[in-house]
């Protein structure tokens, strides 16, 4: 039995631990065979170490399992879109990396162990993140991952959402904006930039990767926007109140740098608020899928429950 057919028997009261654990699996395996036959014998061992060390390090997965849930509510293999999901989850991991840098947020915990450039050095971070982006790009672009048509829009999708309007220019907003000039709209807007746009794009690739139309991956794009708004909220808070050891990162940090988040501009309660409005928002989004969207739904209500 694979991981795929031993995920769920009641997807009406889905456990998404469970559907998230045999998805992250496949995932993983993908990504670790990957890694392992790349560039073998030709004298980039260390810089293979550097991205296996932040790819392979564990985390959620959410991204990638996403897109498979994307996949399978329009009735997609999810074998099928493992190497979206695999690329998907280079790039985030870039984000990562990067994020992580002195020159950005200056962090030195990451899931639970020290950050790439602890390790590796700042240099081979940099190339690292660098070199992960490519792969993506030759995993989206490959011939056998998906028909010419499909694979362009799943690359469009994807790099927008990575780019100067998504993950990108939306760090370029988080490091740039001084305390003084934090609002709920700028608020919002680096929330949807660095995070909810790459979640929604998670979404909506797995449609695209499984043959939806039009409509339904808008859809999908909708719902993920809104999980992506209220993830990056939940993390606000988890900044404030969560556990280090837990969450696997250091707490405190937005505060201490004056970052624009929820909390800062809302409070709690009022954060807490808005992300459970947003969960709403995408459970409407998908209400006239059927019962194969349920681990969609189920990944909506994880966002607003989770605690690291």
């Amino acid at each position: 039995m694979t991981a795929a057919s031993d995920a769920t028997t009641d997807l009406t009261d889905l456990d998404f631990t469970a559907y998230a654990d045999s998805r992250r699996a496949m995932v993983d395996d993908y990504l670790a065979a990957y890694m392992a036959r790349r560039a073998d014998g030709e004298g980039f061992d260390k810089l293979k170490e550097a991205m296996s060390y932040s790819l392979l390090g564990g985390g959620k997965r959410f991204r990638p399992v996403l897109a498979i849930a994307g996949c399978e509510a329009v009735g997609g293999d999810c074998e099928k879109v493992l190497p979206v999901a695999a690329a998907i989850e280079m790039l985030h991991t870039v984000s990562l990396i990067h994020d992580d840098l002195p020159a950005m947020d200056n962090d030195d915990l990451r899931r639970h162990r020290a950050t790439n450039h602890k390790v590796f050095g700042e240099a081979l971070a940099i190339l690292a993140g660098d070199a992960l982006i490519t792969e993506a790009y030759l995993l989206l672009s490959a011939p056998d991952t998906a028909p010419p048509a499909t694979a362009m829009a799943v690359i469009h999708e994807i790099a927008h959402a990575t780019g100067l309007s998504g993950m990108a220019g939306g760090q370029s907003l988080d490091m740039l904006t001084a305390p003084d000039e934090i609002d709920e709209a700028l608020t919002r807007q680096t929330h949807h930039a660095k995070t909810a746009r790459f979640i929604a794009a998670s979404a909506a690739a797995g449609a695209l990767m499984g043959g939806a139309d039009p409509e339904t991956v808008a859809a999908l794009r909708t719902f993920g926007e809104n999980v992506g708004q209220a993830f990056q909220i939940v993390d606000d808070i988890l900044n404030v109140t969560g556990d280090a050891a837990r969450i696997g990162k250091s707490v405190g940090s937005d505060a201490n740098a004056g970052k624009a988040t929820y909390p800062a501009v809302h409070g709690l309660p009022e954060s807490r608020r808005l992300a459970a409005e947003h969960i709403d928002a995408a459970l409407a989004a998908v209400q006239h899928l059927g019962e194969a969207a349920e681990p969609l739904r189920a990944a909506a209500r994880f966002v607003i429950e989770r605690d690291r």
